[in-house]
């Protein structure tokens, strides 16, 4: 094949937006030739294939991008012998993303430190390796986000590209820092703009006996938006002491906590 040759078709896949062809058929016609009972049908359908594939990894790898990660985690480099007050069990039956597909939510409750960040994250990655649209962020700064919209005149907007349109919105750190009564009732709008419609993974370090504390102190209201998180959801239950600090506890700087539970705990 002449250079000219494959400057033309080159120029025919940047055409019709064939980002991967120019650098895949050489090797799938090198390969065809090799064999006799190849057809140009057979090279047409590997190419086509090669394309399609390179396709899906660059789709996957934008919606890594986008989704708005701090780090990238996966379920494979959790620590479960480190963390054994997490039920392992549940936590690989939920990486299969069937409560995803069925838009129900998944809470991860636990003290500071035991990977409820990490098994979110690890969650959505899977999801954005599906080509679902996933969006992560913090309670605080999607309040805050949610804020600025309302002043501006573009909370419809933020409602819709935010909340609405991921697959699988992702709400880290609830309870972190607790809200004003006008941000307690902009996070209740965000739960009932996905309730049933698309599925939540939300992570805390307070049970939800003490939610309201984070909510403004508004009970009615709380009590409102967890009927509408837990009427279909699965509660991650996870107990045990900080992974961040265990490296210090086994030096001796830090002394290991007399107890470990899921309650108020500083995130």
């Amino acid at each position: 094949m002449s250079a000219l040759q494959h400057e033309r078709i080159t120029t025919l896949a940047q055409e019709l937006r064939l980002q991967a062809l120019p650098d895949l058929y050489g090797a799938v016609a090198q390969s065809a030739a090799k064999r006799k009972d190849a057809s140009y049908a057979d090279f047409l359908e590997e190419v086509l294939k090669g394309e399609r594939d390179a396709r899906r990894v660059r789709a996957r790898e934008m919606l890594t991008r986008i989704a708005g990660f701090p780090v990238l985690k996966t379920l494979e480099a959790y620590d479960f012998a480190f963390a054994n007050g997490a039920p392992r069990q549940q936590i690989q039956e939920l990486a299969g993303l069937g409560f995803v597909e069925r838009s129900e939510n998944v809470v991860l409750l636990g003290p500071s430190g035991v990977g409820k960040t990490h098994l979110a994250i690890a969650f959505g990655l899977l999801a954005a390796h599906r080509a679902w649209k996933v969006r992560f962020i913090s309670a605080a700064d999607l309040v805050i986000a949610l804020e600025a919209a309302q002043r501006q005149g573009r909370v419809k907007d933020m409602m819709h590209r935010t909340v609405a349109m991921p697959k699988l919105l992702i709400v880290d750190e609830i309870g972190y820092l607790p809200f004003a009564r006008e941000q307690a009732n902009l996070f209740f709008q965000v739960v009932a703009r996905r309730y049933e419609k698309g599925s939540m993974i939300l992570t805390s370090n307070l049970t939800f006996g003490s939610w309201d504390e984070a909510f403004a102190g508004d009970a009615m209201l709380t009590a409102a938006m967890l009927d509408h998180i837990l009427h279909h959801a699965t509660v991650v239950q996870i107990a045990g002491e900080s992974y961040r600090l265990k490296d210090k506890r086994r030096a001796g700087i830090m002394a290991r906590p007399q107890s470990t539970g899921a309650a108020k705990a500083t995130n």
